[in-house]
């Protein structure tokens, strides 16, 4: 096993994340309070296994693909990353502005959505997202999924095809390891045209965060928060203030998911072209 482990080291990464995942969610997926498919209890509740799936995936494949690859070695070094913070104020400023702006101009922009909006209060409201954000937030996803997204696969997948193909792969792949929730009874409307703006929107800020990771020299701990500030928004804000985009439209998509591909979909192809392919990659 560690021979091919050795041999192909990203097919069995995506295994190993899979099926590390899969297996945990399968535990509500598949109980009386998911989908009901099977007649059994989920041992806890689907927070708390969406968490837990994160890490037995994801993060538990990262390192044991790189322990056997890269040694000690390669174990310090994405230890390092995970906690590589000096990059500079302006990502700082990006991830927790301009990722939200980015998802308030796409969402304004689907009919109905700025027509809805009620007033904030600002402060409290701050004050509960920052709650959020360190739980269940980073807990539930984030953190578990990024040391190996962006610390182990985008690397390598980067190395072998160029940052724009790399990002199309690790996109695809990242949105369907999400597939188990769709069919889990907590998720909005699992339609064929609900998945498709799902997937789109997700490989599209994938261009995103491959961009800001090579501009920040791999720092992982950077992924963590952008991953974290992508969630926590749309949910903290856009939802409970544009209720509009908690509608789904008569093709059966939610409102939410046509802004968010809109506006990272755009982004995302002003980052391509402006950067030539190269999202922040050095030649």
């Amino acid at each position: 096993m560690a021979d091919l482990i050795r041999r192909y080291p990203l097919i069995s990464y995506f295994v190993i994340a899979y099926a590390g995942t899969w297996l945990v969610w399968a535990l509500f997926v598949l109980s009386r309070e998911g989908s009901g498919l099977l007649p059994f209890h989920s041992p806890s509740s689907f927070l708390v296994l969406i968490g837990i799936g994160t890490f037995s995936g994801p993060t538990v494949s990262a390192f044991v693909v790189t322990a056997i690859t890269e040694g000690m070695e390669g174990i310090v070094r994405l230890l390092r990353r995970i906690v590589q913070w000096r990059v500079g104020l302006a990502w700082y400023l990006f991830t927790f502005v301009g990722l939200p702006a980015i998802e308030t101009l796409g969402t304004i922009a689907i009919p109905g959505a700025l027509a809805s909006a009620t007033p904030i209060d600002v402060l409290p409201e701050l004050m509960s997202a920052a709650v959020f954000f360190v739980y269940p937030a980073l807990l539930a996803g984030p953190l578990g999924e990024e040391i190996g997204w962006r610390g182990f696969a985008l690397p390598r997948l980067q190395r072998l095809h160029g940052p724009v193909k790399a990002s199309l792969i690790l996109g695809v792949l990242w949105a369907f390891w999400h597939a188990p929730i769709w069919f889990s009874g907590q998720w909005s409307v699992p339609s064929a045209p609900n998945i498709a703006v799902y997937v789109f929107w997700i490989v599209a800020v994938t261009f995103i965060f491959t961009w800001v990771f090579n501009n920040t020299q791999g720092s992982v701990f950077m992924a963590i928060l952008l991953h974290g500030t992508m969630d926590v928004f749309p949910n903290a804000f856009l939802l409970a203030h544009l209720p509009g985009a908690a509608e789904m439209t008569s093709a059966g998509v939610l409102s939410m998911y046509w802004g968010l591909a809109l506006g990272f979909g755009l982004f995302a192809l002003l980052l391509v072209i402006a950067t030539r392919g190269r999202l922040g990659k050095p030649a």
